[in-house]
């Protein structure tokens, strides 16, 4: 006689979930600027606490500190050293220009984070690091953010990049 096993469904919660993180920076401490601070902690918050898959690790935030070097801001440094230690899985951030306004640093994080398996998700430019094709629009970007100053290309730029995507 045939012998049938029975193998129970995993629940949603016995699925490992993804340790997420977010990055908010503002290099200046003005009434504007730290608005935009504290909505960048607020919506991430939220949108990590929403999916289900994922595990809110922290919201690492520096103020009133530039972008134009990682060595300089400490909430920075922290999360690499927490990648390191294979607590975070994925980075979101708002745009290229809060992560780093370097284009060199840039891509070699990023390039570090993805041997390591760490995905950062510019949510802006709509950059996911571990597709393929994204590093390319990445070194764009992160040149055009380097060198206009924070002046970022607008939207129909960010557009047109993308659907050129090979």
């Amino acid at each position: 006689m045939a012998r049938v096993t029975r193998i129970d469904p995993t629940t949603r919660s016995e699925v490992e979930k993804k340790k997420v993180c977010a990055y908010c920076r503002v290099s200046r401490s003005t009434a504007d600027q730290l608005n935009s601070y504290a909505r960048q902690i607020r919506v991430y918050t939220d949108l990590i606490k929403r999916n289900p898959g994922w595990q809110l690790v922290e919201i690492f935030a520096d103020e009133g500190i530039t972008g134009t070097s990682a060595a300089k801001r400490p909430e920075f440094q922290r999360m690499l050293k927490m990648c390191e230690q294979e607590q975070i899985d994925l980075i979101i951030t708002k745009s290229i220009s809060r992560f780093a306004r370097n284009t060199m640093e840039a891509l070699e994080i990023v390039r570090r984070l993805k041997i390591l398996g760490i995905a950062v998700q510019f949510e802006k430019e709509g950059i996911y690091t571990l597709s393929l094709g994204d590093e390319m629009l990445l070194n764009t970007f992160t040149a055009i953010s380097q060198n206009c100053n924070g002046v970022f290309p607008a939207k129909h730029t960010v557009r047109i990049c993308r659907e050129c995507r090979v």
